[in-house]
């Protein structure tokens, strides 16, 4: 890819999954990829168990806001993955969509949130190698 690939993660809440897959973007990518999160229905703030989790491998998203999806996001980005939010997400010819099939962290404990979290680091690792080669 010639221009930094712009990576746009969407959920329900914008308070846990998306959030996430931010977090290990932001890490991993550094410089190298514009990273964007969103939510059909944002919450007011990040989940605390996922930030909980999120701490523990040293990923701070505790400063982070939960902000709504709106189509100029969809539309600047190269790679746009879903995480539970259906039809929320407006459709554009040529851009990359996925859809991850992750539990929702809403309201589970530690132990659960620390699964779905190592599964999206393995998802945007693979991600980001693919974006990047």
């Amino acid at each position: 890819m010639s221009k930094k690939p712009t990576v746009l993660f969407v959920c329900v809440h914008n308070a846990g999954r998306s959030q996430m897959a931010a977090g290990f973007m932001r890490q991993l990518g550094g410089d190298r990829v514009e990273v964007l999160s969103a939510g059909s229905e944002p919450k007011d703030s990040i989940n605390p168990v996922a930030v909980e989790a999120m701490a523990e491998v040293g990923i701070d998203i505790a400063n982070q806001q939960p902000k709504i999806l709106t189509t100029e996001a969809v539309i600047e980005s190269d790679a746009v993955i879903t995480m539970g939010c259906g039809d929320a997400c407006p459709f554009f010819p040529g851009k990359r969509y996925e859809d991850w099939v992750l539990e929702d962290p809403a309201g589970q404990n530690l132990d659960v949130v620390r699964k779905v979290r190592d599964d999206i680091k393995d998802r945007v690792e693979a991600l980001l190698s693919e974006l990047l080669a």
